[in-house]
């Protein structure tokens, strides 16, 4: 089996997809839709501008109303609930398959790739899929001479609950079950699950039972 960072790249890249297309038709729900319950777990996004006007967004969205909201949306490859990707086998690599042997793996580092470009970690820990990646070349393009901003990288970090990951690839083939996923997320508590820190912004996703972000 053919397994590259480009590849690594796209399943995590297809996760992402698939958990931002939720806010956008989660966040617009009116203003008498309140959530139930003290235990409902919200989806909180945080992003911070490093610019001069320091612009901060903070989106709130109750994951009861997103698993009702979802499956009303059919727009593109969003339908009933579920997001169809075009392909899910990429560069000769089921995706499928390569989660499911990391499931039932024991826990351990099972990737690292250290290159002018990116650095990249993958490991296993106590149910969770972590994905460290450190993007150098991106601070090389934004830098333009400036020397401090040449020290600056871009980091990612993310922290998938593999309870929801075998939820969101429930489906039928080639496509993403994203009700299932956030009935899991739900059900799984408190977890930070993304965290960007770049020279133009700092960005956190996280999930708890608050209705307000910090």
């Amino acid at each position: 089996m053919k397994l590259n960072t480009q590849s690594l790249f796209k399943l995590f890249g297809t996760l992402a997809v698939a958990s931002v297309s939720l806010l956008p038709a989660a966040s617009a729900q009116t203003a008498d839709e309140k959530s139930s319950g003290k235990g409902d777990q919200w989806i909180h996004v945080r992003v911070i501008s490093k610019e001069d006007k320091g612009e901060v967004v903070r989106v709130n969205v109750p994951i009861e109303m997103a698993e009702k909201v979802i499956p009303a949306i059919h727009k593109d490859n969003l339908k009933n609930g579920r997001l169809h990707i075009d392909n899910a086998h990429v560069d000769d690599v089921d995706f499928r398959a390569l989660l499911d042997a990391v499931r039932t793996a024991k826990d351990g580092q099972y990737v690292t790739v250290q290159s002018n470009e990116n650095n990249v970690k993958v490991e296993k820990k106590a149910g969770y899929l972590y994905v460290f990646v450190t993007d150098k070349d991106e601070a090389k393009k934004s830098a333009k001479g400036d020397a401090k901003a040449a020290a600056q990288e871009s980091r990612v970090e993310v922290k998938i609950p593999l309870k929801v990951v075998d939820a969101l690839f429930s489906g039928g083939k080639d496509e993403l079950d994203l009700v299932a996923a956030l009935k899991a997320l739900s059900a799984n508590g408190d977890v930070e699950l993304v965290s960007v820190k770049d020279s133009e912004n700092t960005v956190r996703v996280w999930i708890d039972s608050k209705n307000v972000s910090d």
